[in-house]
């Protein structure tokens, strides 16, 4: 009978882990703040990990300036990631306030341990690490959208790691329709 002991000892310590951690993102949510974040898709399928987004989030950069001007560029044979992106990418940690969620970038190395690429004009980072929103294997692909419409996420900041992802939504005609699936 002692086993059996055991391997209920061992299941409820397991089921109090997984609590605990569920708790912790329930808290988060609940007391941490929350921003939408423009973004763009980048896959929606995997057959390992299943049906998800793995979204690419520009974060705004409000009060950084004009891009610095360079004496002499240097011409590489790989393209930027996209056009509009400096090449290289930058240490930034987030702050959350009133105007919402911005990207300010770290002098020397990243305190957070986020890295992005910044737009030419310096009014957004792109963080380098994607953030998986999972979807239901019966939802229709939300990242296949009109030419007029965007796909943002809502997104919580927590104290430490990356962002978490909530819900998405899409922009039509600047009004921020959050999805339900």
């Amino acid at each position: 009978m002692k086993p059996v002991y055991k391997a209920l000892l061992l299941g409820v310590l397991q089921l109090a882990l997984v609590a605990s951690l569920g708790g912790k993102l329930l808290a988060d949510r609940a007391t941490r703040p929350r921003f939408w974040l423009k973004t763009a898709p980048v896959d929606p399928d995997s057959p390992i990990r299943g049906r998800y987004l793995s979204l690419r989030v520009e974060v705004p950069t409000p009060g950084l300036g004009a891009p610095p001007k360079k004496k002499e560029q240097k011409t590489s044979a790989f393209p930027p990631a996209a056009p509009w992106l400096r090449n290289g990418s930058e240490g930034v940690h987030l702050e959350g306030g009133p105007q919402g969620l911005t990207a300010v970038i770290d002098e020397g190395e990243s305190r957070a341990g986020i890295s992005g690429r910044v737009a030419l004009d310096n009014s957004v980072v792109v963080l380098e690490e994607p953030l998986a929103y999972f979807i239901s294997e019966h939802v229709a692909d939300p990242s296949r959208l009109a030419a007029n419409e965007e796909l943002w996420v809502e997104v919580t900041l927590p104290k430490k790691g990356p962002l978490r992802p909530i819900r998405l939504g899409v922009k039509r005609g600047g009004v921020l329709t959050p999805l339900s699936l």
